[in-house]
């Protein structure tokens, strides 16, 4: 850091496991020859992440840039909002952001699930993921189960799944009796607050309707537990 020389260092407070602490960051930013400007960026919602890209680019010193990447992202998840009127359900879903123990989504994620189409049953909008017991996931019973681990790719995710095929009543859930548990990259989509949620909100739409997404996103790697082929 002190060989580069940052004008700007992008930061959070969101998380001080996912990333540096933010005092951590501020420190070093005071100790530097030239102090950069320190920006915190901590949404919790869409429309947070929406205002933290126009706020780097405003930082950055293209704003015109950044408002055309807000529109060119409300657009898509316009696509998605419009499109979702076409259907007849919308099925209940829990998305686990942990595995071991399991965590509820939190911040932004029910908000995801609910513009894609579905009812979120255990998270809370805008705020923080909750450790849970199983037994209220069981209790809960989703018709769709979306394993999107904090910082796992999707192969180390699926690595921990035997442990929550192991609890008692698995096998009974709606999720697993359907054949409707998925696992996404936590790490690059469902829980980086840029502007990939978007292709987040994307995943859950063709995960939650693929009567009407099957075939309209690119393949993200979705894996779609006891198929081969992601979804």
């Amino acid at each position: 850091m002190r060989q580069l020389e940052p004008d700007v260092i992008l930061t959070q407070r969101l998380c001080d496991v996912c990333a540096v602490e933010f005092d951590s960051v501020a420190e070093l930013a005071a100790s530097l020859s030239k102090p950069p400007r320190v920006v915190n960026l901590e949404p919790s919602t869409l429309k947070d992440i929406f205002e933290n890209l126009r706020t780097v680019a405003e930082v950055l010193g293209v704003p015109d840039r950044g408002e055309t990447v807000i529109c060119q992202l409300t657009s898509r998840v316009e696509f998605v909002r419009q499109s979702i009127e076409a259907a007849a359900h919308r099925p209940r879903c829990v998305v686990l952001e942990w595995i071991d123990p399991p965590f509820s989504s939190g911040h932004w994620g029910p908000e995801l699930v609910g513009l894609a189409g579905g009812v979120e049953l255990l998270g809370k909008n805008a705020g923080h993921s909750t450790r849970i017991g199983w037994d209220r996931v069981r209790h809960a019973d989703p018709e769709v189960l979306v394993l999107a681990c904090c910082g796992y790719e999707t192969n180390r995710a699926l690595q921990d799944v035997p442990i929550l095929a192991r609890q008692p009543g698995w096998d009974d859930l709606a999720a697993v009796r359907s054949g409707r548990v998925f696992v996404i990259d936590g790490n690059a989509y469902f829980n980086r607050p840029g502007p990939r949620i978007v292709d987040t909100i994307e995943m859950l739409a063709q995960i939650l309707h693929p009567e009407l997404f099957a075939t309209t996103f690119p393949d993200r790697g979705i894996i779609r537990l006891g198929s081969e082929a992601g979804a």
